[in-house]
């Protein structure tokens, strides 16, 4: 049975507490937000549904009116791509320039290496959730890239996907394009056809699909999810948001954050209860939401020595590229 994210991560918020050791509990009582040398790029993050920028003390906001999500920025650090009523716009860095792309109901983007192309979830021919691509420049429509077998078929009519945006993406589909262009990392796949609840990476070339995490089914004995993937910038690790029942309490963990080895497929637990949405800053630091004193807060942290920062109130973290 999939789960809904914003549900169970309130569910679970006093087991996270009694399951793991959280470091940080309330910003106000810890370091002060992170001075700018300590982050090369701007860091974009949303609060109260609308999208803000900033690498130190001050901050941009970007868009007004309520309703934007999932922030992510261009390769060249220009544009970002982000979420409005859940369809897929762009903007320049400063807010300007809002275009919307598709009017297709969308889930979190995410840019080709090459910033030509935008990869989003959507619901696909066979009624579960699909990945499309449409062009950054907004002069194509939208194609679909998995599962593989859409490829040929008609697309949705978007008035059928708006009416089952509700119920077939219950989840967080936001997808992850890797670093090299070849592969993109999202919810569902192939794979639901033997578990519950998966995430996979899919080759754009050939549509081939490997499954990364799988919960219930298929001879697994847990439930759970696993979204929200990112890439590290060597494209060698894979980070996603996960939650899991298991048949006993120690099998159980509740929403945290694992990194997978995208060459061996060992898999770690970082951060605390309660962290999700992870962006790379580099191959040392990252930045994430957290739950400080029940509220959302974006926080750098040391993925070797788990030295946390709290930055900016918010969540739903995107870093800037560095362009050299």
């Amino acid at each position: 049975m999939k789960k809904n994210f914003g549900q169970v991560a309130g569910n679970v918020a006093i087991a996270a507490a009694a399951s793991f050791c959280c470091v940080v509990c309330n910003p106000s009582t810890v370091q002060a937000a992170a001075p700018s040398s300590q982050l090369p790029s701007m860091v974009a993050y949303v609060r109260n549904g609308d999208v803000y920028a900033s690498k130190g003390s001050t901050e941009q906001r970007l868009t007004t009116g309520g309703s934007h999500a999932r922030p992510r920025w261009s390769p060249n650090g220009k544009q970002i791509a982000f979420l409005k009523k859940g369809q897929v716009w762009t903007m320049k860095a400063d807010g300007t320039g809002q275009r919307r792309l598709s009017t297709r109901p969308a889930a979190g983007p995410s840019w080709s290496p090459d910033g030509k192309w935008i990869a989003f979830s959507s619901l696909s021919c066979n009624g579960g959730p699909g990945v499309y691509s449409i062009p950054a420049d907004g002069t194509k429509k939208e194609k679909v890239l998995f599962p593989r077998d859409c490829r040929t078929e008609a697309l949705p009519a978007e008035t059928e996907a708006a009416k089952s945006v509700a119920k077939e993406l219950k989840s967080d589909n936001a997808v992850a394009w890797s670093p090299d262009g070849v592969q993109l990392a999202f919810r569902g796949g192939n794979c639901e056809s033997i578990y519950d609840s998966c995430l996979s990476v899919g080759d754009v070339k050939t549509g081939g699909e490997k499954t990364v995490a799988a919960f219930g089914g298929g001879g697994v004995q847990n439930s759970g999810f696993a979204v929200v993937p990112s890439w590290r910038s060597d494209g060698a690790k894979l980070a996603f948001t996960a939650y899991q029942e298991g048949e006993t309490a120690t099998e159980s963990k509740p929403v945290h954050l694992v990194e997978y080895d995208a060459i061996t497929g060992a898999q770690r637990t970082i951060g605390n209860a309660m962290d999700r949405e992870l962006d790379y800053v580099d191959a040392s630091r990252a930045v994430v939401t957290s739950q400080n004193a029940g509220t959302t807060w974006v926080t750098v942290v040391g993925l070797a020595t788990g030295l946390r920062t709290p930055f900016k109130s918010g969540e739903q973290p995107s870093v800037q590229p560095v362009v050299r």
